[in-house]
């Protein structure tokens, strides 16, 4: 059972077991709102789009809710594409980055008419060699940056399995080539429960060392891992700082033709995790 509330006092929930029994999830839509009003006013000048990751939960009311909050919508399979498709969301509003898997994913992913990411060498050759020019994509590069609340959430390091290890970018440039690719946007994503702000700036710099191989690139997505207090003692990122720094970051590197590149996020715990509560009885 599930039921979204717009605002929380503590004997709600209560009130709410003895409604609907328990055992009841529960979700707090005005916090899911705040969170998201926190990055929107944060980024309000950089023009930045955020995709909620949705493998942080992906309960339908919750993606319909956040479809109409205005957040794209970041998934990680195929499943979740369907699940986004099913909560409303148009597949211009749907992003798809998959790790390990077979290319016949992928191709369901292109016929569904979502946006892709690829993150291995063998399935960008074979996207290339079928699609050609046809149908835009990104990549996904693995910077090397160790990062993240500890090393099983940590994504971008160097023994990662996750994106193309960016020291293979001739090899990328290779298969772009050889199949004359369209590549629309780069992507990193260093891990979970990040504090520290320069690690997304170090991951910008990374990435503005090759965008001049990309004439046609539109976008860089940072991925996402927000660090959320779960503790006391513990600090979340500032959003803010995040913000400033980013801003200056992609003012200071014009596109050739003279148009500035979008700037993607991927925030899923930041905007879910605060706002859920589990109601059951103890006897």
């Amino acid at each position: 059972k599930v039921y979204m509330i717009q605002s929380l006092q503590p004997e709600t929930l209560i009130q709410l077991a003895q409604q609907y029994e328990t055992p009841l999830y529960v979700y707090h839509a005005e916090k899911i709102k705040d969170q998201y009003t926190r990055l929107k006013t944060a980024f309000r000048d950089t023009g930045a789009v955020f995709f909620y990751a949705c493998k942080a939960l992906t309960n339908i009311s919750i993606l319909r809710y956040i479809k109409d909050l205005g957040a794209n919508v970041d998934c990680s399979s195929i499943n979740e594409v369907k699940l986004a498709l099913h909560a409303g969301f148009p597949a211009s509003r749907i992003l798809y980055t998959s790790n390990g898997i077979a290319f016949s994913e992928i191709e369901e992913a292109q016929q569904l008419g979502v946006i892709i990411n690829i993150d291995s060498l063998s399935n960008l050759d074979k996207f290339g060699a079928k699609f050609g020019h046809d149908y835009p994509v990104g990549i996904r590069l693995r910077p090397n940056i160790l990062a993240g609340g500890n090393i099983k959430i940590s994504t971008g390091h160097d023994k990662s399995k996750f994106g193309i290890p960016v020291d293979q970018i001739n090899k990328i440039l290779d298969v772009v080539k050889k199949h004359g690719m369209y590549i629309r946007d780069l992507h990193i994503h260093t891990g979970s429960e990040i504090q520290d702000v320069e690690v997304f700036i170090g991951g910008i710099d990374i990435l503005f060392e090759i965008t001049h191989h990309f004439p046609e690139l539109e976008f860089i997505d940072l991925g996402g891992g927000f660090k959320v207090v779960s503790k006391p003692g513990e600090q979340e990122t500032d959003i803010v700082l995040l913000a400033e720094k980013v801003g200056a970051a992609f003012a200071g590197h014009p596109r050739k033709n003279g148009k500035p590149l979008q700037i993607w996020f991927e925030p899923g715990k930041f905007l879910v995790s605060e706002a859920g509560f589990f109601v059951t009885r103890v006897k």
